[in-house]
């Protein structure tokens, strides 16, 4: 056996926490069904309105584990390179998201530059920081210190992650931009682009109730 399946091997599946039966409620109709572990890739649904309950997504602490290292990567990326470049006028301006909050700080609108930086950096670090944080050691049935508060400040912040927003505005913006300037996507625009799918791969990545059942055992 290779190290890396040995290492794959040692992985803790999910574990149900001891002490009795455990019971979920349907988030639509409300009925409460008594929670039983399912398999790998399976899913329990309502018995009264098909919803599905929970699910035991496959490989979900690695996938999130390993979206949340990407995204964190290509994040750093994004804010070394160019965002746009605009030709306009013989004169050649190159757009990074910081300077672009800088420049509305400084254009009188501190608040909307302030709200590009807690919508499009702040947040998404944080989310992406602490799946890795809480992710990551609970792949071999481990817990850091503090994990479960870093875990309920991570789905906080996922409702204030707005990079796909941003970059939604910056491709309306250049529908008017583009009749007077030549511009072209900087390498920290694709980042971003890269960044907004891992942001999607990783939250998708783990079921929440398997994530408190993790943290519950190996807190324990």
């Amino acid at each position: 056996m290779s190290k890396a399946s040995k290492m794959w091997a040692a992985m803790v599946p999910w574990p149900k926490p001891a002490g009795g039966r455990r019971y979920s409620a349907c988030h639509f109709c409300d009925t409460l069904h008594e929670a039983h572990p399912v398999e790998e890739g399976a899913s329990a649904v309502c018995q009264r309105c098909g919803v599905v309950l929970y699910q035991n997504r496959w490989a979900s602490m690695a996938r999130a584990s390993a979206f949340s290292l990407a995204g964190l990567i290509l994040m750093s990326v994004g804010h070394l390179f160019p965002f746009l470049t605009m030709d306009a006028a013989a004169m050649r301006m190159n757009l990074s998201l910081w300077g672009a909050a800088a420049a509305l700080m400084r254009e009188g609108a501190p608040i909307l530059g302030m709200g590009i930086l807690i919508f499009t950096v702040l947040a998404p670090y944080l989310l992406t920081c602490g799946m890795i944080y809480v992710c990551l050691p609970l792949m071999w049935g481990h817990a850091l210190p503090g994990a479960r508060f870093v875990a309920k400040w991570m789905y906080r912040s996922e409702q204030w992650n707005m990079v796909e927003v941003f970059l939604l505005g910056v491709l309306v913006s250049l529908l008017k931009i583009a009749k007077v300037a030549d511009v072209t996507f900087g390498v920290g625009f694709w980042a971003f682009t890269g960044v907004m799918l891992c942001m999607a791969g990783a939250v998708a990545g783990i079921d929440r109730e398997e994530l408190w059942d993790r943290l519950e055992v190996a807190e324990s």
